[in-house]
C-alpha cells in the first residue's frame, strides 16, 4: 500500500521544488571551529554539506536565537551566524528553512524562555519585539542573498512561546504573538511559507486541540510542522508502533486545515543505525503519501552532530566521523 500512495505522489498546486529532504545542522559551524573532521562514507575528509548532498539532502533548517552565548552546545545561531550558514546552504544548491525559537537558548515543549532583553518588556511592547527582531533578520538574509523557502515562527510550541504572555493558557496572546512574526516575515519575504511547528508527530488528539486552537485565534501560518521522535515517545520507542498515527496525523491536518504538512524534525538511536534507516524510509514515504502532494518533505535533525561531539544519541553519524547507513534513507526514490 506505502509504494502505491508513494508512487502516485504529485506536486500540490504551486509547489515548483522537489520533496524537500532536509537536515538541521545548526551546530556545523560550532563543530567545525573546534576542529572536527567529516569523513564520506569511504573515509575521505569532505566538507559536510558535500556528504549530506551526496546523500540525498536538498534543503537545510538554521535554529536562530536572539542574544545567544557562546557555549558550543547550547550557543551561537546568532543572526549573523545564521545568514553564513544560509549563504553556504545556497551556495550548494540547497533551500533554507529558519527556525525562530524566540529565546536566548533552547525552545522546546519544557521550556519557552524569552530573551533576556525582552524581561519586564509589557505585552504591547513584545509584539513589537518579535516584529522588530523577526523582521531584523529577514532582512539580513535577504540582504545576504537568501530567500528561505521555509519560516518557522517558534519551535515546538505545543505550550506556547515566550512564556508566560504566550503560553497556550493564554491563546489569545499566543495567537498576536505568532501573527506578529507571521506579518514581519511576509513583509521582507512574501513567498516564504510559514510554519507552526508542534511535538510528538503521532499524537492527533494533540495536534487537532492546538490546531482547532490556532483556527479559532485566527493564527496565521501556511504549513504545519511536526516532529517525530520515536526514542522519545512514552511507552512506543519502537517506531513500528506510533509511525502508522503519524502517518494518520498527517492526512487528517491536511483535509482538516486545509494545509500542507511537513516533518520539520525527526531522528533516531545512532547505535541502532538499521532501526534509524528502516524509521527514515518509514517517514518518508507517510510524507509523500500525503494525498494532494501535501506532505512536503523531512527533515532530520542534527543528523552530522555525532556523540563523541554533541553527546547526543540521535544523530546519523558514527565515531569514525562518516554518516551511518541511517543517512542512505534519504538516497530512497
Amino acid at each position: 500500500m506505502v509504494v502505491c500512495c508513494t508512487a502516485s505522489y504529485v506536486p500540490s498546486v504551486g509547489q515548483t521544488q522537489p520533496f524537500a529532504k532536509g537536515a538541521d545542522i545548526s551546530w556545523l559551524p560550532q563543530m567545525e571551529a573546534s576542529g572536527y573532521k567529516f569523513y564520506n562514507s569511504q573515509g575521505k575528509q569532505q566538507d559536510c554539506f558535500q556528504i549530506l548532498k551526496d546523500h540525498g539532502i536538498n534543503a537545510i533548517r538554521l535554529r536562530t536565537w536572539v542574544n545567544p552565548s557562546q557555549d558550543n552546545a547550547s550557543g551561537h545561531c546568532s543572526k549573523d551566524e545564521t545568514v553564513v550558514m544560509a549563504q553556504r546552504a545556497k551556495k550548494w544548491g540547497m533551500d533554507v528553512m529558519i527556525d525562530f525559537h524566540y529565546s536566548d537558548t533552547w525552545a522546546d515543549p519544557g521550556k519557552q524562555q524569552k530573551p533576556a532583553a525582552w524581561e519586564g518588556h509589557p505585552f504591547p511592547q513584545l509584539l513589537t519585539d518579535v516584529y522588530a527582531y523577526t523582521f531584523e533578520v529577514m532582512t539580513a538574509l535577504k540582504k545576504g542573498g537568501i530567500t528561505p523557502k521555509w519560516v518557522q515562527v517558534g519551535n515546538e510550541t505545543a505550550s506556547g512561546m515566550i512564556y508566560p504572555e504566550g503560553s497556550t493558557a493564554n491563546w489569545t496572546g499566543l495567537a498576536q504573538l505568532i501573527n506578529k512574526g507571521y506579518d514581519a516575515i511576509k513583509a521582507v519575504s512574501p513567498t516564504s511559507k510559514v510554519i507552526l511547528h508542534v511535538d510528538q508527530g503521532n499524537n492527533i488528539p494533540r495536534f487537532r486541540a492546538w490546531f482547532d486552537s490556532a483556527q479559532v485565534h485566527k493564527a496565521r501560518y501556511d504549513v504545519i510542522g511536526l516532529s517525530y521522535y520515536p526514542y522519545w515517545l512514552t511507552g512506543s520507542p519502537d517506531y513500528t508502533l506510533s509511525i502508522d498515527d503519524l502517518g494518520k496525523n498527517m492526512n487528517d491536518l491536511a483535509a482538516r486545515y486545509g494545509k500542507e504538512v511537513m516533518v520539520v524534525e525527526v531522528g533516531g538511536e545512532d547505535t541502532k543505525v538499521q532501526n534509524t534507516y528502516d524509521m527514515l524510509v518509514a517517514v518518508l514515504q507517510r510524507t509523500k503519501a500525503v494525498p494532494n502532494g501535501k506532505g512536503l518533505g523531512v527533515f532530520y535533525w542534527e543528523p552530522e552532530g555525532a556523540r563523541s561531539w554533541s553527546q547526543y544519541n540521535l544523530s546519523a553519524w558514527g565515531p569514525d566521523g562518516r554518516p551511518t547507513k541511517a543517512l542512505d534513507a534519504f538516497l530512497v526514490p
